[in-house]
């Protein structure tokens, strides 16, 4: 079955390497935890408010 899983970051000045690793974190180990065996596909998109990026949203779709 294909299940969609949407993770979310801030993204602050000078700290977006940082929070971009974390989230790539956060993503590495829901794919480990729940052992899933195959990744479909992963799409980034940012969000903003005035042409200024405020955050990032993650969203991959995986098979168990």
């Amino acid at each position: 079955m294909v299940k969609v899983k949407t993770f979310t970051s801030p993204l602050k000045i000078f700290h977006v390497h940082n929070e971009l690793m974390s989230l790539d974190k956060e993503v590495n180990d829901f794919l480990e935890s729940n052992k899933v065996k195959k990744v479909v596909s992963v799409s980034d998109s940012t969000t903003e408010i005035d042409g200024g990026t405020m955050g990032i949203i993650r969203v991959v779709t995986y098979e168990e």
